[in-house]
């Protein structure tokens, strides 16, 4: 445990003979920078997207499989019988805990999207919705549909199943795509952290050479490459995840409209996860780093 932290707290506080081996200005610094920061503000927005979609997935699973929904189609004069009839069932119904007929206003307001707000409404056939709310037990949808049909043969029970699996299944596969987008971006990172430090150990090859002449050891010069491209991930990364929680942050509501990016961005313990963004940048880097400088120093041999 002790030279593990030995190792840690050398590698933190650095060589400033060892860094020298490192070029601090050129391609490979603002490559290196400019990658982790454009990956980083990709990843914020990837994670937003993935943590929504389970946001989203959750209250879909929670609201639909709570509701169901009974439409009663009758002729108009056996309507209000039929509609009272299929409210006494629902009443009596073991695991309904409500149950209640929505009005002409509630019913024009659920078509007013397709056929506009001025529908008359009043002279057309349009079926008597009736809004089921489940107990957390929930109900015996095949023998509640045996006992709307006996006692009001219009109504047909719908329990948004049908609905529901592929939403739900839809706002899952979502989530897992975002996950994977996360994942290609760590990896893209790492490549290309892999080949800047490449390039930088290629281009000091004399340097290492006369370094490991006076004595130097192939660790020490690789902890310098380590260090210094782990550290410009991770700062590199932290602006760029820093700029991309600014721009959720201020992304505008769709809380009102009440659309599929309803609730994008982070809230609480969220902006934590986001918050390892950097840390876990600057993680592989260091992997990438310390293997490909251990690749390319056994090649120089």
């Amino acid at each position: 445990m002790k030279p593990r932290f030995s190792q840690l707290a050398a590698l933190a506080a650095g060589d400033s003979r060892a860094d020298r081996v490192v070029p601090p200005t050129g391609y490979s610094a603002w490559l290196t920078a400019f990658t982790a920061g454009a990956m980083a503000f990709l990843a914020v927005f990837a994670l937003a997207l993935s943590l929504a979609a389970g946001r989203l997935a959750e209250r879909w699973g929670t609201e639909l499989a709570q509701t169901s929904t009974v439409r009663i189609s009758a002729p108009q004069d056996q309507l209000a019988a039929q509609t009272k009839a299929a409210l006494n069932v629902l009443e009596t119904t073991p695991g309904v805990a409500s149950a209640r007929a929505l009005s002409l206003a509630e019913e024009t307001a659920l078509l007013a999207p397709w056929f506009g707000i001025d529908l008359p409404l009043d002279s057309l056939p349009i079926p008597q919705l009736i809004e089921v709310t489940e107990t957390g037990a929930g109900y015996d949808a095949g023998a509640l549909r045996l006992r709307l049909a006996a006692e009001a043969p219009g109504a047909l029970l719908d329990d948004h199943s049908r609905w529901r699996q592929p939403l739900v299944a839809a706002a899952d596969r979502l989530r897992t795509l975002g996950i994977l987008s996360i994942l290609l971006i760590a990896a893209a990172t790492a490549a290309m952290v892999t080949l800047a430090a490449n390039a930088a150990l290629a281009a000091n090859s004399q340097v290492i050479e006369v370094m490991r002449l006076v004595g130097a050891r192939d660790v020490y010069i690789a902890r310098a490459f380590v260090r210094r491209f782990t550290l410009r991930t991770l700062t590199g990364a932290a602006m760029g995840t820093a700029a991309g929680a600014i721009a959720i942050a201020f992304m505008p509501s769709t809380a009102g409209a009440g659309g599929f990016l309803t609730g994008l961005g982070f809230s609480g313990a969220e902006w934590l996860v986001a918050a390892l963004i950097p840390v876990l940048a600057a993680m592989a880097a260091f992997w990438a780093t310390r293997a490909a400088a251990f690749r390319t120093l056994r090649k120089l041999t």
